[in-house]
């Protein structure tokens, strides 16, 4: 029961993070709104990295964040946003096929070196560090969307945009 709910909630936000990676304009893509915001390019290779420490939570017991590059380079190009998203979004979807509910019950922990940020089963840090965490960037794409006048899509039902036409 607990793989059918995490699945069915992976599957249903990361479609709705494809949707809105593809309104990036690409002719904005080093803007950003404020000096201490991400650019939008930034933000949108920000949510790729989120599906990859999504898988990173299946594969692994821990996520050792003094191991993994501080800073990737933003991607620059809307095609290559989606064609990585897409290509991790086969990735996820086999991971989480192929996981079980012993698996998914499994301690997972969240650490940068010998701090640990996080420490809990699988199914939870999938959802929370995860799922939750793209969410809450993707709704700050969709801000940086709105500021530059570009039609947001809807998350859970029509957006505003959708509704005016």
């Amino acid at each position: 029961m607990q793989k059918q709910l995490i699945i069915g909630d992976a599957m249903q936000e990361l479609a709705a993070t494809r949707r809105i990676l593809e309104c990036l304009p690409e002719e904005h893509m080093t803007w950003k709104p404020h000096v201490k915001s991400m650019t939008l390019g930034g933000l949108a290779t920000h949510l790729i990295n989120l599906l990859n420490w999504q898988m990173a939570i299946l594969q692994y017991p821990v996520l050792d964040l003094s191991a993994v590059p501080s800073r990737r380079e933003a991607l620059t190009c809307r095609e290559d946003v989606l064609k990585e998203f897409d290509v991790n979004f086969v990735k996820m979807e086999q991971l989480l096929a192929d996981c079980d509910e012993k698996t998914l019950g499994e301690e997972w922990t969240l650490r940068n070196g010998d701090h640990i940020i996080l420490r809990q089963p699988r199914a939870m840090a999938l959802r929370t560090f995860g799922l939750s965490h793209m969410i809450h960037h993707r709704a700050q794409l969709g801000v940086y969307l709105r500021l530059l006048d570009v039609p947001v899509p809807g998350m859970y039902g029509l957006s505003a945009d959708e509704l005016n036409h």
